[in-house]
């Protein structure tokens, strides 16, 4: 009846008789269910393991059964919140599909027309413009950088003015966090006053450029700004790509847009860092993928776990499983590269 919830036959034997009988010893539960010692201590360590039994408040040597309908309640939230972590997990897996056919389609075709090498920042550039001059409908970006420079954005003006102008559909998904730097968040104010449309997300996969379904940008190592990027063209790689920004687009919620706490009172950043932390990442790995200080993500974790009444980051972790908040997590980021780069 209760295997469904991690439980043995053994371990729900005594659960079952601990509940009918609170004052039974190890030798009754031996003597009823015809167990050896070991399997009955095992069983109840298992048991208090899963909070179906908790030390009594008199004498802490003594273990007591806790309600089935709120240990089992506990056991349920957590389940389900297990649950939504696998399902976002597939998405995310689904997003990583999109990025990796794309790879792997350039590794296959990696010759004509199918592939361009641009060697450095300069040559990325030049091609930049280039791309935000051809475009005839459609120019989609990937920003994962909090910031920009006043003469990186001094330089896409003329640029998004003339794509607008044209008609081209503008789209830009940035951090969460560019509306603490003043450049960056007034040139994504004025992208949207001139008509194009900005989104934010706590943490974004690549960079990336999409443009006109025909042609898109990606960064050869996205941990290695030096070693330049890469233009892809094909219908089947640069589909893959858009794939993956539609997914992120989805997600995102538009710029200017107030933040506001979900039911488990959290921010989409909160909870990103929660995953991050989780997974074992560094207070500074964490800060670079949100795109904040490692000041600010010590700071944020230590709210957390003081939220939590956790004194260690895995008991946040567990802690946190047991609330369901692992919920909508979005693809792990790759360091910001371009961010000097003339385009939105």
């Amino acid at each position: 009846m209760l295997q469904g919830f991690g439980l043995d036959m053994a371990s729900e034997s005594v659960y079952l008789t601990i509940l009918a009988d609170p004052d039974s010893t190890v030798a009754d539960l031996m003597l009823r269910l015809g167990l050896a010692e070991d399997e009955v201590r095992v069983a109840l360590d298992r048991l208090r393991r899963l909070s179906l039994l908790r030390p009594s408040r008199e004498d802490p040597g003594v273990l007591c059964p806790v309600s089935p309908g709120i240990a089992l309640e506990a056991l349920v939230k957590h389940q389900e919140a297990e649950l939504v972590r696998r399902q976002n997990q597939i998405a995310e897996s689904r997003a990583a599909i999109a990025v990796l056919e794309a790879e792997y389609a350039i590794t296959r075709h990696a010759s004509g027309d199918v592939l361009e090498r641009l060697a450095d920042i300069d040559a990325i550039r030049e091609r930049l413009v280039q791309l935000a001059r051809d475009a005839r409908y459609e120019f989609l970006s990937l920003m994962p950088v909090g910031t920009r420079s006043a003469e990186s954005t001094a330089a896409s003006r003329a640029l998004d003015e003339q794509m607008l102008e044209r008609g081209v559909a503008v789209r830009a998904l940035f951090l969460d966090t560019i509306d603490r730097d003043p450049v960056t968040s007034g040139h994504a104010r004025r992208l949207t006053w001139l008509g194009g449309r900005v989104r934010t997300l706590p943490v974004l996969p690549i960079r990336m450029i999409v443009v006109d379904r025909e042609v898109a940008m990606v960064p050869v190592d996205p941990e290695h700004v030096a070693l330049g990027a890469v233009l892809v063209r094909g219908e089947g790689m640069v589909m893959a790509m858009r794939t993956l920004f539609d997914l992120m687009w989805e997600r995102g919620r538009d710029f200017g847009e107030s933040r506001t706490r979900d039911g488990d009172g959290l921010t989409d950043q909160e909870r990103e860092l929660l995953r991050f932390l989780c997974e074992g990442h560094t207070d500074e790995a964490v800060a670079r993928k949100l795109g904040i200080s490692t000041r600010t993500c010590r700071r944020i974790t230590a709210d957390l776990m003081n939220r939590l009444g956790a004194r260690s980051r895995f008991q946040a972790g567990a802690r946190a499983a047991e609330r369901g908040w692992f919920r909508y997590p979005a693809p792990a980021p790759g360091p910001g590269m371009w961010a000097d780069a003339p385009t939105l």
